[in-house]
């Protein structure tokens, strides 16, 4: 699929991997609509980038908010081609702590946020991608949905994280699977350790520390890195039903 053909909805667009994909797709000529929570940073991002960039605030967990997300990206844009899903939070919560066993709330709102939130956009997306007309492959979209090294090298203090990015992994063959009938591909990256606004928080001793971790090259990957991936996905028609780790070959103890 050629990025200047492409009208791209993604998740999480307003900052960190999310808005370094939107920046890579509109510098390679795509429209995108930006789906986020935080509407002061999506809508100054929207503003900077011009027309080519629409944002709606959306709960990516909810069917409403996503469908009238869609529709108004289908209103402004014309169709639906490519979906991004980069929306996701974390806890930091050990399965049994100091204070008593993990919060149930806390675990079903990561797996809401990170594996339902994913799969609930991706199912719509597609809904709408079915009404492409197909290119010589066949092809009428395709999905970018994001995991983590943590669904294979989970921390302590990681298992409702691990857990949902553990189940996107778990899903991209089958959906891969369910999809080809209808012409739409899916990949998932699984990031390693990334320079995103919560590493920005921690200070440089606690950057470098995690740095010297990573095998090569021995730094934080960038949004903009991971914006390069999700958009070769996009441009690469062979690619489809695999799991793709950005990491620097880090594998964590």
């Amino acid at each position: 699929m050629k990025l200047s053909d492409t009208v791209a909805v993604i998740t999480g667009g307003a900052s960190g991997l999310g808005a370094g994909t939107v920046r890579n797709f509109v510098a390679g000529g795509a429209k995108v609509a930006i789906f986020d929570m935080n509407a002061q940073k999506g809508e100054a991002l929207a503003a900077e980038l011009g027309d080519s960039v629409l944002f709606q605030k959306v709960d990516v967990t909810s069917e409403e908010a996503v469908t009238a997300g869609l529709d108004a990206t289908v209103a402004k844009f014309g169709k639906i081609n490519a979906c991004v899903n980069c929306a996701g939070i974390g806890v930091a919560m050990k399965t049994m702590g100091k204070e008593g066993p993990h919060p149930l709330d806390l675990f079903k709102k990561v797996i809401d946020i990170n594996l339902t939130g994913t799969f609930n956009t991706m199912r719509l997306a597609v809904e709408r991608m079915c009404a492409n007309t197909p290119n010589e492959d066949g092809e009428r979209g395709v999905i970018v949905n994001t995991a983590s090294v943590a669904a294979y090298d989970g921390q302590k203090g990681q298992v409702a994280y691990s857990a949902s990015k553990g189940a996107i992994v778990g899903m991209t063959l089958p959906v891969a699977r369910d999809l080809a009938f209808y012409g739409v591909r899916i990949c998932t990256i699984a990031p390693g350790l990334f320079m995103t606004p919560l590493f920005e928080g921690l200070g440089q001793q606690v950057v470098d520390q995690l740095s010297a971790q990573v095998t090569f090259p021995k730094r934080l990957g960038t949004p903009a890195e991971y914006g390069d991936l999700a958009r070769h996905i996009v441009e690469s028609r062979y690619l489809n039903g695999e799991t793709i780790r950005l990491d620097g070959a880090i594998r964590l103890p």
